[in-house]
């Protein structure tokens, strides 16, 4: 019987290197749709509802995140991530993209 997932089973490196693809095409995904974002910002009239529909977002936070060490004390934060539909956009095209160099 062949145990799939467990650390030192013949699949783990493969999982574990998919999780990382995973994560790196949502974080250039993101940086992509903002990017667009701004240029549809730029390019659309202000007011039209064309670039509401593009530029409208949502912004989850946690917010501030204090640690104290005893050695080291620092606070992290807020940090916020901010979704709209050209991040949508840029995750899809991104996650295209990478599928197609496979």
């Amino acid at each position: 019987m062949e145990r799939v997932g467990q650390v030192g089973s013949p699949g783990w490196r493969g999982e574990f290197r998919s999780w990382r693809r995973a994560a790196l095409v949502v974080a250039v995904g993101f940086v992509l749709g903002s990017l667009l974002s701004e240029l549809i910002g730029v390019a659309l009239p202000q007011g039209s509802a064309t670039r509401e529909f593009f530029l409208a977002s949502v912004s989850p936070s946690v917010g501030p995140l204090s640690i104290d060490l005893r050695v080291i004390a620092f606070t992290v934060g807020p940090v916020a991530i901010r979704a709209n539909f050209m991040s949508i956009v840029g995750i899809v095209g991104v996650a295209w993209f990478s599928k197609s160099l496979l």
